[in-house]
Order: C-alpha cells, then structure tokens, then sequence
C-alpha cells in the first residue's frame, strides 16, 4: 500500500541543523508543528508501504517477512561470529549507542551477546571526517576478519538487491564510491583496505550490528539525507516497533526509534556515510521519486 503524508521531505530536511540530534523533545514539538504529515495522531503501518510525500518523493519502504528463514539464519551466525567485539562494545556510561542501560540479554539468557559495533572497509573516526584517510574498522583488523566478511555476504548481497529496486540513483552511487576508493587504496597503500574491499559484497559503505538494544528517538546526522539505509531485524521477539515521530508514523516490526521488545532481536543497518561520497569524489545521488520508477506503473 502506499501512505501519502504532507510534508516535502527535502524542504523539511534543510530546517535540519546537523548538531539536531533529535533528543531535544521541545524542539521536535516545534518542528511537527511547522511540518505535521497531515494526519492526526501516530498511524500504524502493519502491511507491505512505501512513504511518499507531498512532492512524489518516497522516503520510505516498509517490508514485513521479507527474510526467507535461510537468510535469517545466516543473519544470526554472523552475528555469534561477532560477539566477542559486541560484548566489548557495551560501555558503563556515555554515548547511548554502547551505552549499557539500553542493552538486555536476549531471551533466558541464551540469545545473542548484546552489544552494537561497526563494519566498514572505509571507517572515519569522529572529528576526522576528510581531514585524514579514512581506516578498516576495527572489528575487520583482526585475524577473523575474512571469515567475518565471508559471514556477512549473502546479506550483504540481498540488501544491495533491494537498494537497486528501491533507489537505483543511490545504488550506482554507492559502487562509484567503492570502485574510486578502491583506487585510493591502492595508490595511497592504505592499510587492509583493498583486501577488505575485495571481499565486501555491499553497494553500501558501513554496517551496523545492534543485538539487543533499545533505541531512543534520534538522527543519524552523519549520512546522506536523499539515501535509503536498509534496516533488517531477525529474531524470536515480539511487540517490537519502530516509530518515526517526525512523521508520525509507527511500523511493527528523519527520526526513528525501536522500543524494547520481548524476546530476542537483532538489527543489521546498512547506510552509506556522506564523508566516504565525499573522500571518494562521488556527487549526490539526489531523491528517489515515484515518477519514472517502477512504483508509477504499478
């Protein structure tokens, strides 16, 4: 089904500062109240959507089961492949993303580590952003990080896919930027880094393991606006949602969040970061919009 909201997504996203981290809650009421979607109070969508707005821009893809039971097994094998690093990611205290308060142990104790790292062949260390060549995340330095590559491929490979459909723009873009940073690895002798991409099987450039984490309302103000991420989840849990409150809308599983849910639940989000485009030499891909995609002939 397709849910049309009254907002035009790339004029609401300039009002955007990038230091709007979207805790602050008096400034998200303001921002609704000069951009409201048009309809009243938080609408659940429970079907197979596309988000568009006012301009015929889809901001959004929402696709229930759509893991075969294969690729969700593979899913959960690289992440027990990774715990290790994810019980290390989780901190005592500071940023909310490591923080331990929003992890929990999966169900009766048994399930994946919690925890929430990074993958990525081409990683900035915050403050860094293009004032240094970018590094292998640390999670790919170590001895495994072939197996860890090879673990992670097929669903790699499944969200590319899916971003080809969904944005075709976003898709070339994204294997430009490889292809240019490929070459910068190579002439610039960067450490692992042609090795790594050799086996990274995404058109995406960063990938985010979170195991049982509840997330807080946010902004990931470090990607791209006109680009999709891909947001997976497997697990055996329930009444978990995710909301979009900016746009008030809320899908069972802009700002977004996902409460805790019972059970045990991982999420693999795929994204592209704007400072690796931009190393690479790779000009935005511009909007994924309805007129001339497949959506406007169905």
């Amino acid at each position: 089904m397709t849910v049309k909201i009254q907002i035009d997504i790339a004029r609401y996203s300039k009002l955007i500062s990038p230091k709007n981290t979207g805790h602050n809650e008096e400034k998200e009421e303001k921002l609704l109240e000069r951009c409201p979607p048009g309809h009243e109070g938080t609408k659940v969508v429970d079907k197979p959507a596309t988000i568009i707005d006012v301009s015929g821009t889809i901001i959004a893809w929402y696709l229930p089961d759509a893991l075969t039971e294969t690729t969700q097994k593979e899913i959960r094998a690289a992440t027990d492949l990774l715990g290790p690093s994810l019980e290390k990611s989780v901190k005592a205290d500071g940023n909310w993303r490591y923080n331990q308060e929003w992890f929990k142990q999966g169900s009766e104790n048994v399930g994946s580590t919690p925890g929430c790292i990074n993958l990525s062949p081409a990683w900035f260390q915050q403050g860094h952003e293009n004032l240094s060549d970018p590094e292998v995340s640390a999670s790919l330095k170590g001895p495994s990080s072939e197996n860890i590559l090879k673990a992670i491929a097929r669903p790699a490979a499944i969200a590319s896919a899916a971003l080809r459909v969904m944005h075709p723009q976003q898709y070339f873009a994204g294997l430009r930027a490889l292809s240019h940073l490929g070459d910068k690895a190579v002439s610039k002798e960067l450490p692992q880094m042609p090795e790594t991409l050799q086996y990274w099987a995404s058109v995406f450039n960063s990938l985010s393991i979170i195991s049982n984490r509840e997330t807080p309302n946010h902004r990931d103000h470090l990607l791209i606006p006109e680009c999709f991420d891909i947001l997976t989840t497997v697990g055996n849990y329930s009444n978990a949602r995710m909301s979009m409150p900016s746009l008030q809308l809320e899908f069972r599983i802009v700002r977004h969040g996902v409460d805790g849910g019972e059970g045990d639940r991982i999420a693999w989000a795929w994204y592209m970061r704007d400072s690796v485009h931009i190393y690479a030499g790779v000009p935005s891909c511009g909007w994924a919009m309805v007129e001339g995609h497949i959506l406007s002939t169905v």
